[in-house]
């Protein structure tokens, strides 16, 4: 198994995942299909564009067209491709569920006809909906119950892959990480947003009251679990991957703050998501069985993730600045 099929691979964890397989694997080969909608980032693989093991192609996941060739030509199917923001969803979850639903069947669709050895469904803790401050960490055989269109989509892909495994034989296994931080995280999501508007003396847009609290995975120790699962999970199955790191929003913000040598006058607390989950905790002890372990408690990684941003300024300022990212700040927190 060493011709793998990466979609979505320009994006925040597909593209780390490529620089993973590549300098893990040196007789691997990647194809990465990605239809570069506004969280792709071509840039984010600069370093690899010229390796002969990989090999970029445009689109969309939707499109048998397209997919069909790219799944006979590989071993495995790892996918990451999603739409994948909660607040995004709320607003409108049509391409949601064209994405990571429909997506997701025409890529099953084509492994089943061409027999990959595997087929890594790549999901998120979110799919189990809200836990209460009292309850324990949800297991794998905890309700899915998704609470917003993000997640019931990305539940829905998953309820596929399990319909092709069991009436196909198609070798799926899924992952459900809880939240990534990391490395080249598109600066909408709360981690990045936050650090990119400390660096500016902007405010940090606080949900609520702050308290909803969730389990941060630092990405290369989510790539490694990724890894491990594709190679030795067990066929059909479903592995949690949490980093049991777990914190709520104000904590978030006053470390990011404090490791910038900001003022917490910066927090600025806005209305509350609509239907927002109060809690996420995952129990990971099915992966830790195979052997993985987190690398990266949340000190180290959240200082590794605030010490890229510092560093790749270039980056993150050119997204911001496009009118896209404008467009949505202004909707979404300075009209709010």
């Amino acid at each position: 198994m060493n011709r793998i099929l990466v979609t979505g691979g320009c994006g925040f964890i597909g593209s780390n995942f490529i620089h993973y397989l590549l300098d893990r694997y040196p007789a691997y080969s990647v194809i990465n299909l990605d239809k570069l909608t506004y969280a792709g980032n071509p840039g984010n693989l600069a370093a690899v564009e010229s390796d002969p093991r990989y090999r970029f192609v445009l689109g969309d996941i939707c499109d048998s067209a397209i997919v069909d060739p790219l799944v006979r030509e590989a071993d495995a199917v790892v996918n990451f491709a999603a739409e994948s923001h909660v607040d995004r969803s709320i607003l409108g979850g049509v391409e949601f569920v064209q994405t990571n639903a429909c997506g997701t069947c025409v890529l099953l669709e084509s492994a089943r006809q061409h027999g990959v050895e595997r087929f890594h469904q790549i999901s998120t803790d979110e799919v189990y909906g809200s836990l209460a401050a009292e309850e324990e960490a949800w297991t794998e055989e905890s309700p899915m119950a998704p609470r917003n269109p993000y997640s019931a989509s990305k539940a829905s892909a998953e309820l596929f892959a399990r319909a092709y495994h069991l009436n196909h034989g198609v070798p799926t296994v899924v992952t459900r990480a809880s939240n990534n931080i990391g490395p080249y995280q598109y600066p909408e999501k709360r981690v990045p947003l936050y650090i990119t508007n400390a660096i500016d003396d902007l405010p940090l847009p606080v949900y609520g009251d702050g308290l909803q609290r969730r389990d941060h995975l630092h990405v290369s120790d989510h790539c490694a679990a990724i890894d491990l699962v594709l190679h030795s999970g067990e066929i059909g199955g479903i592995y949690n991957v949490g980093g049991e790191n777990e914190a709520d929003g104000i904590e978030i913000c006053d470390v990011i703050l404090d490791r910038l040598g900001k003022p917490k006058s910066l927090r600025e607390f806005v209305q509350d998501r609509a239907g927002h989950d109060q809690r996420y905790a995952l129990d990971s002890s099915s992966i830790r069985d195979l052997g993985w372990r987190p690398r990266f408690d949340l000190e180290r990684a959240m200082a590794h993730t605030i010490d890229w941003y510092v560093a790749h300024e270039i980056w993150w300022r050119r997204i911001k600045a496009g009118d896209d990212f404008q467009a949505y700040y202004k909707r979404q927190y300075v009209q709010r």
